[in-house]
């Protein structure tokens, strides 16, 4: 498996692709129905090159999803290992930024009942171990982000909460086990060791439902979105500078199919639930739950003022608090010329 992922590396550097690359999340993503829809592969058979998922390779492989470390990828992923990789002077571009609400809560046990943001203060907050690296610590670095989103509603700190440190569960080959090791803050919750977890997504629906606890505070029901940035809000769309620099139609024409996928989930909701059962690795009503208000009208990347302005809120979050081994300059981070020529494109093909 080394010497392929190193023969890839040079077949791109070298300017010869032989395939394709992605990776995304498991959440609502446009390459992820892309993908499904069978739409990146048909793209790019017409240039001979294979699209190849790598979250259907084996772990070791899945590992450069956190690292964008292969030259040929493109990633739509969470941004703490997309910044934590950029501050560490791996050469990136940010070409696309996207928003989903995934069902961002604050979960507590039954006989707590749902609370208000001000009742947070003084609680025991389940906050998951650092791992093995700053940028692969993505469970704490969700779950600080969170509780400071909820804690700011009532004008509070991190500083008015009790951090209760709570261990992650040993990696698996298995992906859907992998989601669950995220929320073990719900063990810690369900045996009283903490009061109360940060969740988000759909796997988080069902791990909550296993584990009969409740929702205390749901992020999603304020309408401020500085409250719920976080890893996946807003989600970056990141590519090696080499891919762009020598394959600039090939990043132009993925965007495109982002773009196309996203126009066709803001018309097919039933079908693309179904899709997303099998990217989150949940159950129907799991899905149903985590993905609400139109969310499906709204996958399209784009670099708005708001997008990107809400990226440097999280990227600032991480620095201070210890995730990033530099700052990131998003602005110098961002290359709009492929996203602005995909919407040309696209623009040009609802036209015919």
């Amino acid at each position: 498996m080394t010497d392929n992922v190193h023969s890839f590396g040079e077949a791109a550097v070298a300017g010869r692709l032989d395939r394709i690359l992605f990776t995304r999340c498991p959440v609502p993503t446009a390459s992820g129905i892309a993908h499904s829809l069978g739409w990146l592969s048909e793209e790019f058979a017409q240039d001979g090159l294979r699209v190849e998922a790598l979250q259907d390779k084996p772990r070791a492989m899945r590992a450069h999803h956190n690292e964008h470390d292969l030259a040929g990828l493109f990633r739509e992923g969470g941004n703490i290992p997309a910044l934590a990789t950029k501050a560490k002077g791996t050469p990136t571009r940010l070409i696309g930024l996207t928003w989903i609400d995934e069902w961002q809560a604050i979960l507590v046990r039954r006989e707590t009942g749902p609370i208000a943001p001000a009742q947070l203060k003084g609680l025991r907050i389940a906050l998951p171990a650092w791992s093995v690296t700053r940028g692969s610590s993505i469970a704490r670095g969700m779950s600080l982000a969170g509780i400071r989103g909820a804690l700011g509603i009532a004008g509070l700190t991190l500083e008015d909460v009790t951090f209760v440190d709570v261990p992650l569960a040993p990696p698996s080959e298995d992906s859907s086990l992998n989601l669950a090791r995220m929320w073990s803050g719900i063990e810690a919750l369900e045996v009283g060791t903490v009061d109360a977890v940060y969740v988000k997504g759909a796997s988080a629906v069902d791990a909550a439902k296993r584990a009969g606890v409740v929702v205390g505070i749901d992020l999603d029901g304020y309408p401020s979105r500085h409250t719920r940035v976080n890893n996946g809000t807003p989600r970056p769309i990141t590519v090696s500078r080499d891919l762009l620099d020598n394959h600039f139609d090939l990043v132009v024409r993925f965007l495109e199919q982002t773009l196309r996928a996203a126009d066709w989930a803001a018309h097919n909701l039933p079908a693309l639930r179904g899709i997303l059962q099998k990217e989150t690795y949940a159950g129907a009503a799991g899905v149903e739950a985590a993905y609400r208000n139109n969310f499906h009208r709204s996958l399209h990347p784009d670099l708005s003022e708001e997008r990107v302005e809400l990226l440097k809120k999280q990227a600032n979050f991480l620095w201070l608090h210890g995730f990033l081994e530099h700052d990131v300059d998003v602005d110098a981070w961002i290359d709009r010329r492929p996203l602005e020529a995909a919407l040309e494109r696209r623009a040009g093909s609802r036209a015919a």
